[in-house]
């Protein structure tokens, strides 16, 4: 599996064990071989550069020989997987692990080969290619990431975006410079400057910028329209209003013409902290948020995936009624111990590590007594989900990794990434001549190519 849960796994083999790097490095070559295989359902194919959900070990009679058999992988993109849907992250995912593997153990020679330069250049072609959207996130379908299951994400979802600016700023470290590279890395360099500008404006939202789209017209048909998406504010949920401190703020889970989705996606959020998608004082904001809101997002148990969870009408439209993703159960804002290394890491690098270390000694109080759980259910976390898997690595080694961690903060900084003071110039450009900031159209043919 090329998931943020799987990756959990090979993070705690690179922390933890120092002679044992072949692990985690043949995991990436192997998974690299699979990106080149057939990929068809009812006679279509994905686009080239698309990496596997999964695979199964399956052993198979060698040719000519029955009674000698040899094991082989048996790759999934979704074609058989529960609702059909193609894993958008698992390409994301390997590059950042790449990127973790050449900094933890010194081995750039990976990351150097062509066959590993060549697939990271059809990931990044895959995602940076045109189409019709305006925006420059990625347009997904439902499930095609850490939830993989009918959740109402479908669109732009944050968690999706985080970690692809994450992926272009670990590729663009590790593409070796040539000649065939120049128009790959121009529209990276393009897309990263687009990306941040807008989910930083748009998908931001805290005490004053709820007031703001409270106020809001609609119906602005201009250029420099303030209410650019059409968003009504009748959208503005009660709970919301209740819930949202005076103190902190966090990045929305979605934004689409007409919607905008309020709900707090953990993994979205730290991820955007983690890859500087996020400005300084936003990450600093979500985690206060964090710290306010402490009796929702952790209770019992860290960390909430989604808050709050689909209930009554609106959960049996948007899930169809999934009988797994019950209110406040599984991808439903259930809780998930893994997400502690995610937390942990959000927080060494914004100086708070406190934070993570109070999550952890929560977690510590009863994950072993209750046999290390996949999720936990109900809106405090006090029960083991009712259909968790028991003793779950991921949850183990989520939990592992924290703690590795936290008493080795500077092991961290091979999942950080920081922004370079170009992207950072070209931003502010965009900031000025954003209508947001000042009315009026204003005339300009310059572009900002890093």
């Amino acid at each position: 599996m090329i998931k943020s849960l799987s990756v959990t796994l090979y993070l705690l083999v690179l922390l933890s064990f120092e002679g044992e790097y072949d692990i985690v490095r043949n995991f990436i070559l192997h998974t690299l071989q699979l990106q080149s295989w057939e990929k068809t359902m009812d006679c279509h194919s994905p686009g080239q550069g698309l990496m596997p959900a999964s695979f199964k070990v399956r052993t198979v009679p060698l040719d000519g020989d029955d009674s000698a058999t040899e094991e082989v992988l048996d790759p999934d993109f979704g074609e058989a997987a529960i609702g059909r849907v193609a894993p958008v992250d698992s390409g994301l995912w390997w590059i950042i692990l790449l990127r973790a593997y050449g900094k933890c153990s010194g081995d750039l020679s990976v990351q150097e080969r062509i066959d590993v330069q060549t697939g990271i250049k059809m990931i990044l072609r895959l995602c940076l290619a045109d189409g019709f959207d305006m925006f420059p996130t990625l347009l997904v379908t439902d499930g095609s990431c850490m939830i993989d299951r009918r959740m109402g994400i479908h669109g732009h979802p944050l968690e999706i975006q985080a970690l692809f600016y994450s992926a272009l700023l670990c590729a663009r470290e590790m593409l070796a410079p040539e000649d065939g590279s120049a128009d790959l890395i121009r529209a990276l360099n393009n897309r990263l400057v687009a990306l941040s500008f807008h989910i930083r404006e748009y998908y931001w939202i805290d005490m004053k910028k709820l007031n703001e789209i409270y106020r809001y017209k609609t119906e602005e048909y201009s250029y420099d329209a303030v209410n650019k998406f059409n968003i009504y504010p009748d959208q503005i949920s009660p709970w919301l209003v209740e819930w949202m401190p005076n103190k902190g703020g966090y990045l929305i889970g979605n934004l689409q013409p007409a919607h905008m989705d309020f709900r707090f996606f953990s993994l979205g959020n730290l991820w955007s902290i983690i890859s500087s998608l996020a400005t300084m004082d936003q990450s600093h904001a979500i985690l206060d948020l964090v710290e306010a809101k402490w009796g929702d997002l952790v209770a019992d148990m860290p960390l909430k995936i989604c808050y709050p969870a689909l209930e009554g009408q609106e959960w049996q439209i948007i899930t169809g009624s999934d009988p797994k993703n019950t209110p406040w159960s599984y991808h439903n804002a259930g809780s998930w111990p893994t997400l502690l290394w995610q937390l942990t890491v959000a927080c060494i690098k914004m100086d708070r590590p406190q934070i993570a270390a109070k999550a952890v000694e929560i977690a510590e109080r009863r994950i072993a007594r209750d046999k290390w759980p996949e999720y936990y259910d109900t809106k405090k976390a006090r029960f083991i989900g009712k259909q968790a898997c028991l003793f779950q690595t991921w949850s183990i080694a989520g939990y592992l990794v924290a703690k590795l961690l936290l008493s080795d903060p500077n092991a961290a900084k091979i999942l950080i990434t920081e922004e370079d003071s170009e992207l950072v110039n070209a931003f502010s450009c965009m900031i000025s001549a954003n209508p947001r900031r000042k009315r009026g159209r204003k005339s300009s043919t310059q572009t900002f190519i890093v």
